[in-house]
């Protein structure tokens, strides 16, 4: 009997309250859903079982990253179509009682669309020598029929997963709808055989204990970065650089990465014999710049035995050894300062909120007095309740474990208590979107190849997780953000221009050249 696909559509739009705006397609063959949308695929039962013994985010991220759950067409069209539906924050009725466990199923809480946000006017860009595409892109927004009418007695209020499911009083004041829990039923039905499937081995093991320990920081770059150079090659392309590119009309993507850097450069006023720590330097595509083009003394730390190797044979291929040191280092134990200027770009995310105001302090006494700290790093939207935020499961079990993220106003306070003058703040939340696409165009024009590099299960973790990035900060639930901090001198002499956006002279126009 080939009919899996119409009941999972059917426990779907009990579930949601709406019907579905992508197809779907089950193991027997059988589809269901609006013709003409992308089509997710459900390859075997497994999928429904990792949701059912595992409810809240994971258990669908387990399913695609063991392959149970593929996409057919367009995943960012998929995501997009499918995001305010599953993953908008809808308050739950509070459980009078305490909750029992509940077999129900969601999904990796990647952020949605939220309400309209301002638009930024069309500009032709092109990626990667692509035909030109206009910045942002334009996202679909589905046209979704009205949900069917109940058919008989008084309307009640329609079921709906509520935002976060993995919490237990959500799960239950959900399940008091009986539609829920005869959609439950039936998923349950659907799902058997009842063996619960292993985690796919590129999920991070939790460790016990506090966060943000040196050893648990060494453990969670590793997991990240230390999954061969080859494979980051693939994706990031010749910069080697993994952090928000600063594109221009008709640029590519390593043209963007090679602008963002020299931006750098300039906020942080360098000049030939300045000191810089490079904090979180990756495989050294910053040190390297500001070597070649300004002439500066770099200081790379990295935690990353991996990274180290690769920036230290960039660094001995172009001639810059006597410029460069790479070092395999936690920041924390940086001491050879003052340096003339600390640049920390995509690195602050795995700080954790509770060592944020001390590495704020570190990089403060690191500085000599007038000098720069230009801190580039992702903020999410500030919580109603921030004592509430958490983790997403997804992110934490297989890109960024324990990383954490903090909205911008967070941060800036932080750098302010640690002494800081905060000085400029740009934010680049359009060009991470672009930097994103431009790097799942990457990954899917060589899948192949990245599979081979490292596994089926790493490269699909990265299709999702950067498609959905990109969604994210196009819909403005993510920005990413230049802070511009100073040290200020005696008397209060930041040696800022008046202009702050004239950051100077770049290396073809300095005095002399």
């Amino acid at each position: 009997m080939t009919d899996a696909a119409p009941r999972l559509a059917a426990v779907a739009e009990t579930l949601l309250g709406t019907p579905l705006p992508v197809r779907v397609r089950a193991w027997d063959g059988s589809e269901a859903g609006p013709p003409g949308t992308p089509i997710l695929v459900v390859h075997n039962r497994r999928a429904l079982r990792r949701m059912l013994w595992k409810p809240g985010e994971m258990g669908l991220a387990r399913a695609w990253v063991a392959g149970e759950l593929t996409v057919e067409g367009d995943l960012f069209e998929l995501l997009d179509r499918v995001g305010g539906l599953l993953w908008a924050r809808v308050p739950a009725t509070p459980a009078p009682a305490p909750a029992t466990p509940a077999l129900v199923p969601t999904v990796p809480t990647v952020p949605a669309a939220p309400a309209p946000v301002p638009t930024v006017p069309a500009t032709p860009l092109r990626v990667n020598g692509s035909p030109p595409v206009l910045a942002p892109p334009a996202l679909p927004q589905p046209v979704l029929p009205a949900p069917a009418p109940v058919p008989q007695g008084p309307a009640p209020r329609r079921p709906r997963l509520p935002g976060r499911l993995s919490r237990a009083a959500d799960t239950a004041a959900l399940l008091r709808d009986p539609r829920a829990r005869a959609a439950v039923r039936e998923l349950a039905a659907l799902a058997r055989p009842w063996p619960a499937p292993a985690a796919p081995p590129e999920e991070a093991r939790r460790r016990g204990g506090p966060r943000h320990t040196r050893g648990g920081d060494r453990q969670a770059i590793s997991h990240h970065y230390d999954v061969g150079n080859d494979f980051y090659e693939r994706v990031l392309g010749p910069s080697m650089v993994y952090s928000c590119a600063y594109w221009s009309p008709g640029g590519t993507l390593e043209e963007a990465q090679h602008d963002k850097l020299d931006l750098v450069c300039r906020k942080l006023a360098l000049g030939p014999g300045d000191r810089l720590l490079d904090v979180g330097c990756g495989w050294g595509s910053m040190a390297l710049h500001a070597a070649r083009e300004y002439g500066v003394r770099v200081t790379g730390v990295t935690l990353s035995r991996e990274q180290a190797a690769y920036a230290r044979k960039r660094v001995a291929d172009g001639g810059l050894a006597d410029l460069v040191e790479i070092r395999i280092q936690d920041y924390r134990d940086v001491a050879d300062g003052p340096y003339d200027a600390v640049s920390s770009i995509g690195m602050a995310e795995h700080v954790g909120a509770d060592r944020y105001r001390d590495y704020a302090r570190t990089l403060y006494a690191l500085l000599r007095p007038g000098g720069r700290l230009l801190n580039h790093q992702i903020a999410r939207r500030p919580e109603p309740d921030e004592e509430a935020y958490r983790i997403n499961d997804f992110i934490d079990a297989y890109v960024f474990p324990d990383g954490e993220l903090s909205p911008l106003g967070t941060t800036v306070g932080e750098l302010e208590r640690a002494g800081f003058e905060v000085r400029d703040v740009e934010a680049l939340r359009e060009h991470y979107a672009l930097t994103l696409r431009a790097w799942v165009a990457r990954l899917e024009a060589g899948w192949d190849e990245a599979v081979r590099l490292t596994s089926p299960g790493r490269a699909r973790v990265w299709q999702l997780y950067m498609a959905a990035s990109a969604l994210a900060f196009e819909h403005g639930r993510l920005g990413v953000n230049q802070v511009l901090a100073v040290k200020s001198a005696a008397r209060g002499d930041a040696g800022v221009p008046l202009r702050p956006r004239t950051w100077g002279p770049g290396p073809e126009e300095s005095p002399g050249a």
